[in-house]
């Protein structure tokens, strides 16, 4: 396999992932401030232009949740086999894809790289991503992983973009206000294969 990808919370997911599943993979480093994602070489393989992609045996992936779907199903891992947690796995890759990180984008872009520090625009995004740090303790609250009993797709989609927000953004999670979110934050940190694959690249 081939892994197109640079060190960010969507290319985290990807190599956590591969280290997780135990698959061999070549690394393609993509450097995003020299615009190589926007060469056509990469734009043929990533339409949006995007990492991570994936290319296996002349299979192109593209988006990191696709990627993730992927690889669960190649290999039947990382994903429950029964309705109920196939689909609450998939339900919070969506939560991830749609609302933690864009709402984490949006705090990053206002508190972090505009010029100008608008206070509404970052308080504002900010609320949204504790609001939903709230719904993800209340689901951890009852459950060791996001989508029930199993660790899955949902949590290494999920536990990077809290990473960023800590390491990044300088953003600390209250493990007052979000204790159950902590400790699924800690136990997911403390396994080695995420450990291997926040090095890649």
């Amino acid at each position: 396999m081939e892994l197109y990808t640079t060190a960010t919370p969507n290319g985290h997911k990807i190599s956590i992932a591969l280290e997780e599943l135990g698959l061999p993979y070549v690394v393609h480093r993509i450097d995003l401030g020299k615009g190589e994602q926007h060469e056509p070489a990469f734009r043929a393989i990533s339409p949006n232009g995007k990492i991570p992609v994936l290319v296996d045996d002349g299979v192109v992936i593209f988006e990191s949740i696709a990627i993730l779907l992927y690889l669960s199903e190649k290999t039947g891992k990382l994903l429950p086999a029964d309705t109920q947690g196939r689909f609450a796995a998939l339900g919070w890759c969506l939560v991830q894809a749609s609302s933690l990180g864009p709402m984490m984008g949006q705090v990053g872009h206002f508190a972090v790289f505009a010029k100008e520090k608008i206070p509404y625009a970052i308080d504002r995004y900010t609320q949204e991503v504790l609001k939903l740090f709230a719904v993800m303790n209340t689901q951890l609250g009852a459950n060791a992983f996001l989508a029930g009993s199993t660790y899955s797709i949902a949590d290494i989609a999920t536990w990077p973009w809290l990473s960023a927000w800590q390491a990044f953004y300088k953003l600390p999670i209250s493990e007052e206000d979000y204790p159950n979110l902590q400790r699924w934050y800690r136990a997911i940190e403390a396994r080695p294969a995420v450990q291997r694959g926040l090095l890649v690249p």
